[in-house]
């Protein structure tokens, strides 16, 4: 792993974390293996290599440091000077032969270009912003996603990924110290999930005339998208102090999109997030609230995650109040398991406790008759065609419709193509991401998508167990419940494919992910500073 040259003493203290009892060694929550301080190498390659450094170069480390600096300051400027020059003689032929429109589009993507390759944090904010609050650009006819059961839908956030990808590959070609994929517990998942997949719609693009090979392309680079996220933050941080400005800039998000569907409720339609077309999609901004709750309820139990909690102590009522205000009964499903999650591995998990006991209790009285017509509605809608009926109790038409397609899919459907399914676009619309994984990919998938998801819990649960620093604790707290919350909220929704759901999961993945990567870095560091003597340790890779 990379290590800075330059050690902030802001960034990097003298003395180890406050926390659990660590004593001179923190547990490697990625693989579960040490390394001792004394045999950490040059940054070159791998992990630190600061204590040799601090041997063998002396003064020309030094030099080296302030030349390799002069370079990159050289480099950009001279990358915004040209990219000054490039906006002004792009906007001046566009606006001439083109529509204005297209005119703004190319000098924003060479402005964005810029920034993401002279600082790739500022991209990355941008980015964070976009997730939810970029609007949508439809680019299949209605006619032809209602023949697919399907539809390609581009974002300003894909256009954005795109934009800091690109600036990102092309630093990462001038810059020999940086590596495109840093190596991280979820690259082999990743890329197994994301070859059965491609496998999977290769062999029904051959099999199944119904898989659109263009389509389903777009479907993949979506898949890929995700995962482009976050290995562009994993491949930035380096520090704390960055994790901690990015988890305020979720929140920040997370109470700006509250604000806009509290805005919503008094036009009396069921709330979603802005750019969602003329329906909306409450049952996504649903379960982006379920993920978000737990990540603020995983922080605010756990001690010294933030200094000032009334930040997070105030989000919380917007956040009930959006969340209901959804009228999504699959959000409110996942609510259940996600509490337990918390419930069962917080330290503290009477703080969850009592005040969840006080409001159910108070439930009936505050809730909106709206809501509780909602809850209701599943077992006494009027009678209509298509409802199912458990015993002498009937289920609304909307529950029926996704029972009756998991019945089918798993009793019939799936069983003509059990291990590869039909292929991406090669089976009707599902609304509910098991099914929808066993048409698609068929059980090769489901067990790439299960091994992903296992991986992702084994991560977080080790960051929780083992780290010293409690911002690193409530974030891998938060995001257990999280991964619990959404796949129970993929009973009824395609949660893990959702964009407006997973570029936030995935990006707070990967915080949660190189938390023990900064921990250990810092207190190897310490350890070395201070002349202990001690043993310290770093990640491998």
């Amino acid at each position: 792993m990379f290590l800075p040259n330059v050690i902030s003493p802001q960034v990097l203290p003298l003395r180890p974390p406050k926390g659990p009892p660590c004593v001179d060694r923190l547990a490697d929550p990625w693989f579960g293996s040490c390394i001792p301080l004394n045999r950490i190498t040059d940054p070159k390659a791998g992990a630190g290599g600061l204590a040799r450094q601090k041997r063998e170069t002396g003064s020309t480390g030094a030099k080296t440091m302030i030349g390799t600096q002069q370079i990159d300051d050289n480099l950009r400027l001279a990358v915004l000077a040209a990219a000054l020059i490039a906006v002004a003689t792009t906007g001046a032929i566009l606006a001439n032969k083109f529509s204005l429109g297209l005119a703004v589009a190319a000098v924003a993507a060479i402005i964005i270009f810029t920034f993401s390759f002279v600082s790739q944090e500022i991209a990355l904010y941008i980015l964070l912003f976009s997730m939810l609050l970029g609007p949508q650009f439809v680019a299949e006819s209605e006619a032809v996603a209602f023949y697919r059961g399907r539809g390609v839908s581009l974002r300003f956030d894909d256009f954005l990924i795109a934009v800091i990808g690109t600036a990102w590959i092309l630093k990462v070609t001038i810059n020999k110290d940086f590596g495109i994929f840093l190596r991280t517990p979820l690259n082999r998942p990743i890329a197994l999930y994301l070859l059965a997949c491609a496998v999977a719609t290769l062999n029904g693009y051959l099999t199944n005339p119904r898989v659109n090979a263009t389509v389903a392309t777009f479907y993949i680079l979506k898949y890929f998208e995700y995962f482009v996220v976050y290995f562009m933050a994993v491949n930035h941080l380096r520090e704390k102090e960055q994790i901690r400005r990015f988890v305020i800039t979720m929140l920040v998000v997370c109470f700006l999109i509250c604000l806009y569907g509290i805005y919503q409720i008094p036009s009396g339609v069921r709330v979603s997030a802005p750019f969602e077309g003329a329906e909306g999609e409450p049952n996504t901004l649903g379960g982006y609230l379920v993920m978000m709750l737990s990540l603020v309820i995983g922080l605010l139990v756990t001690k010294g995650s933030f200094r000032n909690k009334l930040p997070l102590f105030a989000l919380m009522p917007f956040m009930l109040v959006t969340l209901a205000a959804t009228q999504s009964r699959g959000s409110w499903l996942a609510l259940g398991p996600m509490l337990l999650t918390l419930i069962f591995l917080s330290r503290r998990r009477l703080l969850i406790i009592v005040p969840l006991c006080l409001l159910l209790a108070a439930s009936p009285l505050i809730l909106p008759k709206s809501v509780i017509n909602r809850a209701l509605y599943t077992f006494n809608q009027p009678e209509e065609e298509g409802q199912l009926k458990v015993g002498n109790v009937k289920i609304d038409t909307s529950t029926s419709a996704r029972l009756e397609s998991w019945r089918l899919i798993m009793t019939q459907d799936f069983v003509q193509r059990p291990l590869l399914g039909y292929g991406i676009t090669g089976y009707s619309f599902v609304d509910a991401q098991i099914p929808m994984i066993l048409t698609n990919t068929g059980v090769v998938g489901l067990i790439a998508f299960f091994f992903l998801i296992g991986m992702l819990f084994r991560t977080s649960i080790r960051v929780y167990r083992s780290s010293c620093d409690p911002l690193y604790s409530g974030l891998a707290l938060g995001h257990l419940g999280a991964i619990v919350g959404l796949l129970v909220h993929g009973i009824g929704a395609n949660t893990f494919i959702i964009v407006r759901i997973m570029e936030p999961f995935w990006f707070l993945t990967a915080l949660v992910v190189m938390s023990p990567e900064i921990e250990a870095r810092v207190m190897a560091v310490g350890t070395s500073l201070n002349g202990s003597g001690g043993e310290g340790i770093l990640p491998r890779g």
